[in-house]
């Protein structure tokens, strides 16, 4: 199918048209590989952050804390559903039916959410097929998505620290993200409770054998931000969104908390490439084997996508959220691809739904599909086309930085 027939079919943004002659001219898509964070969940503990943060308590949820919602795990199947019509549009899975043995493979995180919204996607994917979801059975023994080895806790501290531009210029530098927050998480002028988080301080702790951890008023500014993400996702009345505060405008400047904490505990080039290995190693082998399965998901956290963000230096903008955030239920991918003289290249992108496809379970199709965009990834392009990447080129940038770090 032509790039141009794709668009029409699929909607704007997912295609271009090659130049003719050029290295893109007939493209045909021979596998691709989804690193997904999960869907929608709830906090990870029953009070999302500190006492004293917040002026009145968090919203309540019926899911457990931190299992993927029934609301998350319909969002996950609907981009199921979506990437059965795109696939098969493109040629690499069936439009009908089920795909043929090993073409389909599912990898997930020991955790609920990550696991349940596996499931979910390829089950919108491939509807009764029975595709199962491999995973570990606790955290402890995965070595994909939650890496314990290879990481000096005490040298990713002092990388963490020379991150630019430094924690003491932050408050300053996100004033105004800071007030937005302030009103939202409001002010009790007896108690003194969720007043002036711009004053208290952050610092950054060592974890032996693990990333370093932010914490203080950023971290409680992206806990918040993302807490009343989640409430607006799951679809949650706008009056318990933000204690009823905050419109989504106010949640995409909050959200820039989110980016901020991953540039301080896992930007600096030393964790991020130690951390995303493993899953760097996993995208390296199913673009690259003789043999491997057409499409592979990889379903974890936005620690795992932010991680594989550095270790590429690549940046994304997906959907309506901030610059290098990862939405929930999105995913970083790459495509193979070969053209008409055999040529094959990796095309990196970034897809996700928009925060009120989400909030709204709203079915995805041509004329609403999610956001879909190519990345560049440094010092890998061919001259007229800055996201298509040989695939010889991007062999020797993964495996060098692979080659170069402790054996696991």
């Amino acid at each position: 199918m032509t790039a141009l027939a794709l668009v029409a079919l699929l909607g704007p943004g997912i295609a271009k048209a090659a130049p003719a002659g050029g290295p893109t001219e007939g493209l045909k898509l021979e596998r691709m590989v989804m690193m997904m964070r999960h869907s929608v969940r709830p906090p990870t503990k029953r009070v999302a952050t500190p006492a004293g943060t917040t002026a009145q308590p968090w919203s309540a949820w019926s899911t457990p804390y931190g299992e993927l919602t029934p609301h998350g795990a319909e969002g996950a199947r609907l981009m199921g559903v979506y990437y059965r019509t795109f696939l098969g549009a493109r040629g690499l899975l069936p439009r009908d039916g089920c795909a043929a043995g090993d073409d389909v493979v599912a990898l997930a995180s020991s955790k609920q959410r990550a696991i349940k919204t596996a499931e979910m996607f390829v089950e919108g994917l491939q509807p009764g097929c029975g595709l199962k979801v491999d995973h570990p059975d606790s955290e402890e023994a995965d070595t994909i998505f939650h890496p314990s080895e290879g990481i000096d806790g005490d040298v990713a501290l002092r990388a963490a620290l020379r991150q630019k531009p430094g924690l003491a210029a932050e408050p300053r530098l996100r004033a105004a993200e800071f007030a937005v927050l302030q009103r939202v998480l409001g002010c009790d002028p007896a108690t003194k409770a969720g007043c002036d988080l711009a004053k208290k301080p952050s610092h950054l702790q060592a974890n032996k054998n693990d990333t370093p951890e932010l914490e203080g008023a950023l971290s409680v500014a992206s806990t918040a931000g993302q807490t009343i993400l989640l409430e607006y996702a799951e679809g949650k009345p706008m009056a318990e969104v933000g204690w009823g505060r905050a419109s989504k405008a106010d949640i995409q400047a909050m959200l820039r908390f989110h980016t901020l904490k991953f540039h301080y505990e896992v930007g600096a080039p030393y964790v991020a490439e130690r951390y995303a290995a493993p899953v760097a190693r996993k995208i390296l082998d199913a673009l690259s084997a003789a043999q491997a399965p057409k499409l592979t998901m990889l379903v974890g956290h936005d620690t795992n996508i932010a991680t594989l963000r550095g270790f590429f230096r690549a940046h994304f903008t997906a959907a309506d959220y901030p610059r290098d955030d990862p939405p929930p239920g999105g995913a970083m991918g790459f495509e193979l691809l070969k053209n008409a003289a055999g040529k094959r290249y990796v095309r990196a992108f970034y897809t996700a739904q928009t925060m009120d496809q989400l909030r709204e379970l709203q079915p995805l199709t041509a004329s609403n599909p999610p956001s879909f965009s190519y990345l560049e990834i440094p010092g890998c392009r061919v001259a007229d086309e800055a996201t298509l990447c040989p695939l010889e080129t991007f062999q020797k940038i993964v495996g060098g930085k692979l080659k170069a770090l402790p054996t696991r």
